[in-house]
């Protein structure tokens, strides 16, 4: 058979890595295309790998592209255990206590009319050197092969997801709360059900869709604020708790229907679980640093991959407890937990986890609120008043706004006028991923192509949550009329 190396499919399909997996459009994962990512997997990362962890998200066409990796593992003698629909952390769990590599068929919160597949080692997440290996991968350029019909789910998964919760927050960590969720079409809407109500929870069921919702935890839509506190004022529940869509990432809202930021959840969940070294992107809220919590503190590039290097950093570095989070509120967990006044060996214990979770942040925040006594809303109280807003610009070519980008590196003044001319003089300017902009006047503006999709992102930061949201729009709005008119440059 003729051979190409992935990176060629890449390019000629448009399906590509991003922050956290490959993703490209429906249209262009064709089974060819994502058996050739599939056997790259195999032959340049786990070519030792006999059994593989198979699942996927309630995209519309998930099942499909599940089924042509499965029928690539199949070619190559390896046995599938088929996961079904479920959260992408469920199926990292399960493969890492198999010795066993995972694939979740996903596009996260992206649109429904793209996909994407995510690739896990038995000790976690691929790297980015992983990806290049992929890459530079010899694949068939030939006729993808025959799909082989996916088998029933294998219920151990599932069991093991809710046993790691369920042993280690006990039955009754939730007695007495009422918790809604809302379900839409996340893939982990019947098992956070199951879960919260284990904990002992009455939980009640919110929004359930048979049509692919794209939440994004960085970027809320406007109508699922307004919703929740719709919801606020006809239920009377104790918080309302969501995911995207493969649920790895939370949306966790307080009892007024409020959506808390997946930054402030990062920095609640690390103090719940004491952790001595927390790692998390650049685009966090600085009150990680200022709320004077956590002994050591780690600045990465955006992406899950990045935030696990440096955990692994922290940990060779002796860190006793390190765990990571991104903006979006992922948590990720790299030691071992105990339950708060237990010894190792009355347990019970959280065992590592070093990918983006949405339960474990959810039952956090959910379980220190009731045993503190305080409602959601007073969580974050002693949090410093520190506040982000984040939003994007959709439809603009990768290419366009790193160019847009390269142009303001040059161009203080334009960097200025664009992004916040009312903040201040520029103090210092963070280019690990994108430009991050601190001004005299204590605003953060951040400018960043999405590794996802056509999409340019700004994440703003200020004393106020108002004026970080003004300045997240009206930045936007700057930046939308530069790309669309270049030659006002000058």
């Amino acid at each position: 058979m003729p051979a190409i190396t992935l990176q060629q499919v890449a390019a000629q399909s448009g399906v590509a890595f991003g922050t956290s997996g490959a993703r490209g459009k429906v249209a262009d994962m064709t089974a060819a295309v994502c058996q050739a990512y599939t056997a790259a997997f195999i032959e340049a990362v786990v070519p030792q790998a006999s059994t593989v962890v198979l699942g996927h998200d309630l995209r519309p066409s998930s099942p499909a592209i599940a089924a042509a990796c499965a029928a690539a593992l199949a070619q190559r003698g390896i046995r599938v255990v088929f996961a079904g629909a479920l959260p992408t952390p469920a199926l990292a769990l399960f493969g890492m206590q198999m010795g066993a590599p995972s694939m979740v068929v996903t596009g996260s919160h992206i649109p429904f009319d793209r996909n994407g597949i995510k690739f896990y080692t038995a000790s976690g997440e691929i790297s980015k050197a992983d990806e290049q290996a992929m890459l530079a991968c010899a694949v068939n350029a030939g006729p993808a092969a025959a799909l082989v019909e996916l088998p029933t789910p294998d219920a151990r998964v599932q069991q093991a997801y809710l046993a790691r919760y369920t042993g280690f927050f006990g039955t009754d960590a939730l007695a007495g709360k009422t918790i809604a969720v809302y379900e839409h079409s996340s893939v982990a809407r019947d098992i956070l059900r199951t879960i919260l109500e284990a904990l002992g929870a009455k939980v009640v069921s919110l929004g359930r869709t048979d049509v692919f919702v794209p939440i994004d935890t960085e970027a809320v839509r406007t109508e699922d604020i307004a919703q929740a506190r719709t919801w606020a004022q006809e239920h009377a529940f104790d918080s309302i708790v969501s995911t995207d869509g493969d649920a790895d990432r939370p949306l966790i809202g307080d009892e007024n229907g409020d959506w808390l930021r997946g930054d402030v959840v990062g920095v609640l969940c690390a103090q719940t679980l004491q952790a001595t070294a927390v790692v998390t992107p650049v685009s966090s809220n600085t009150m990680l640093e200022r709320s004077g919590s956590f002994p050591r503190i780690i600045r990465t590039r955006i992406g899950s991959p990045y935030v696990i290097e440096g955990m692994q950093q922290a940990a060779e570095s002796g860190a006793p407890l390190v765990v990571g989070f991104e903006a979006n509120g992922g948590f990720l967990l790299g030691s071992e937990v105990l339950r708060a006044g237990a010894s190792p060996a009355q347990g019970p214990c959280l065992a590592p986890l070093p990918t983006r979770d949405a339960v474990l942040p959810i039952l956090a925040l959910l379980c220190s609120a009731k045993a503190r006594g305080l409602k959601m809303s007073e969580l974050s109280r002693n949090l410093p008043q520190r506040f982000t807003a984040s939003d994007r610009l959709q439809g603009i070519p990768t290419d366009n706004s790193r160019a847009l980008l390269e142009r303001l590196r040059g161009n203080a003044a334009q960097l200025q006028t664009l992004l916040a001319p009312d903040a201040g003089a520029i103090t210092s300017i963070d280019e690990t991923d994108g430009l991050r902009v601190h001004f005299a006047g204590g605003q953060i503006v951040h400018l960043r192509p999405s590794g996802n999709a056509p999409e340019l992102r700004c994440y703003a930061e200020s004393s106020s949550p108002t004026e970080a949201s003004l300045l997240c729009a009206d930045c936007l709005a700057r930046v939308g009329h530069e790309l669309r008119h270049p030659l006002a440059a000058g």
